[in-house]
């Protein structure tokens, strides 16, 4: 294969090619670092997910090293996310009504699906799709989300069975089942928690969550708690490790997780990209958007063939690695290997790790993603994008995850929408030195006699030109002096040839006609004279006067009035 289909195909193994040997010792430190966040992250990920603990590390063996072969970032490590897997558990817990192994086929089937999309994505170069979740949206999600979590995690935490799966529900029920608390389930998590403070404050590079985990199981082993009513994991006895079966898979299902597969998809993808754009920055190189969206699709297909369940960017396992010194993609292998070597010797003991203690964890780990102040610092920035993470933020808390992701998308494409349909303006003049600005009220830029020079700040097309119109005559019929002349900025607003465009321009310069007014487009000179059909020679076609720029446009009005006053 080329070395450069083959640097495409695979940048990950392009780069581990060129491995230099200084590389290793921090790449060996970084490795074990992240495999001892993401053993108890992944377990607990997975108890979200609505699988058994095993699964959450099925999903991150060979994904991570697949990752290692087709990711282009070398700082990025994928595994189980909190938004992914709590939009899991919204689309298949429904679907599967209880049944165990129904959800882990629906679980490994809307990964497949997800990859798969991710690989269509990618085969058409839709990476700017990255864009399609703006930052105030993903803000609101992961806000939303996270407190999603963190509610649905209490009644694990102290040990009561919650009859709801609605949120409000959960709440407005909440001081009522906190009375029936278990005490003994609390107190392992109350345990569990000082473990977790005790060693982010003691120790804040070493990984609490293992910590917590590893000394809540052996306490749970050791003092036989299962027989105080505390509920562990289970599901594991020894001998071959679980497999998924398929003979009374119903095909179909398929068809509800279609839609949601391909939300999952675009939520993983925006989330992963933030993640690896920042960490590329940081380390001095760029990542391809089309390159990493076949990247997690084939991760996610990997995990899907190897038991798993969807995965994405792990931002806080990739502030691990970073901050470690790892260098490459050999990262993930050897954190992938050390997962392994778990599941292969030591996966027995999975079955005493109390849910309790993975339903702190998991508040834990969510308690960082909120940031509802992130949410009002863009009131004073930018109202509509307070708008917007503020209604996301409501929308996932009130709706769902998928409902409020769809209905965030459709207010932030309303958004743009208004802002191409009425977009801001300005009226540009002349300084002392005679260079065009805006005008303003504080300022000295002053207007050109007889001559209206007008910005509209969207591209043209035909849902806002009629709206250019009115905004045009209205300006030129509002006028105290009669003006001679409209120059319109034609860099910012034609951008391509919208035939409905090309129409009310010519019907712009006939009413301009009957006014006694000439019409100037400044800018985009050779594209106009191609798209109005003009005489190159004159530049000009019957009153429309095509100019490269608005200095040109002045100096070429300011002749013509000189010649008509000499005459």
């Amino acid at each position: 294969m080329p070395r450069k289909s083959l640097q495409n195909i695979a940048p990950g193994l392009m780069n581990l090619l060129a491995y230099e040997r200084s590389w290793l010792k921090p790449d060996i430190r970084a490795g074990l670092s992240v495999a001892a966040v993401a053993l108890p992250v992944a377990i607990a990920y997975a108890e979200l997910a609505g699988v058994s603990a095993i699964v959450g590390l099925y999903s991150c063996i060979l994904p991570m090293i697949a990752y290692a072969i087709f990711g282009s970032s070398r700082q990025l490590i994928v595994g189980p996310d909190a938004a992914t897997c709590a939009v899991i558990a919204a689309v298949v817990t429904p679907l599967a009504a209880g049944h165990t192994e129904l959800h882990w086929q629906l679980t490994i089937v809307m990964t497949l699906m997800m990859g798969t999309w991710c690989l269509i994505a990618s085969r058409f170069k839709l990476g700017a799709i990255a864009d399609l979740l703006s930052r105030p949206i993903l803000n609101g999600l992961l806000n939303g989300v996270a407190l999603t979590i963190i509610v649905n995690q209490i009644s694990k935490v102290f040990g009561y069975a919650s009859p709801s799966s609605e949120l409000i529900e959960r709440i407005y029920a909440l001081p009522t089942n906190l009375l029936n608390s278990h005490w003994p389930t609390m107190a392992i998590s109350l345990l569990t928690l000082l473990i977790l403070l005790g060693v982010h404050y003691a120790r804040p590079n070493w990984p609490a969550p293992l910590f917590a985990v590893v000394l809540t199981t052996a306490l749970t082993w050791a003092a036989n708690l299962p027989h105080f009513g505390i509920a562990t994991v289970g599901g594991y006895t020894g001998g071959s490790l679980p497999m998924v079966t398929w003979p009374n898979f119903k095909p179909g299902l398929l068809r509800d997780l279609v839609i949601p597969a391909l939300n999952l998809a675009v939520v993983s993808f925006v989330s992963m990209m933030l993640t690896t754009r920042s960490f590329a920055a940081k380390n001095g190189y760029e990542v391809d958007a089309d390159s990493e969206f076949r990247a997690l699709g084939l991760v996610n297909i990997v995990s899907g063939l190897s038991q798993g369940f969807a995965i994405s960017g792990a931002n806080s396992r990739t502030a691990v690695n970073d901050a470690n010194g790892g260098k490459s993609q050999l990262v993930s292998i050897i954190a992938a290997l050390a997962i392994a070597v778990v599941v292969a010797f030591f996966s027995e003991p999975l079955q005493f790790i109390p849910i309790a203690v993975l339903g702190v964890v998991l508040i834990y780990a969510s308690w960082s993603l909120l940031d509802m102040r992130s949410i009002f610092r863009l009131r004073k920035r930018n109202r509509s994008a307070f708008y917007l993470a503020l209604f996301t933020f409501l929308s996932v808390l009130l709706v769902g995850i998928i409902p409020g992701i769809g209905l965030a998308v459709l207010l932030g494409l309303l958004q743009f929408l208004q802002t191409v349909f009425r977009p801001t303006e300005q009226l540009l003049g002349v300084n002392a030195d005679g260079m065009i600005h805006s005008m303003g009220k504080s300022n000295e830029i002053k207007p050109v006699d007889g001559v209206i020079m007008y910005r509209f700040n969207s591209p043209l097309t035909y849902f806002n030109v009629a709206y250019f119109k009115r905004r045009i005559t209205s300006l030129v019929d509002g006028s105290s002096l009669q003006p001679r002349w409209v120059v319109i900025d034609a860099v910012a607003s034609f951008t391509h040839a919208d035939i409905s465009v090309l129409a009310a321009i010519e019907e712009l310069k006939r009413d301009l006609q009957q006014r006694g007014i000439s019409l100037v487009l400044a800018g985009r000179r050779t594209e106009l004279t191609r798209w109005f059909r003009v005489d190159r020679a004159s530049g000009k076609d019957r009153g429309l006067i095509l100019v490269p720029d608005l200095y040109l446009a002045l100096k070429l009005i300011q002749s013509k009035e000189s010649k008509a006053e000499a005459s």
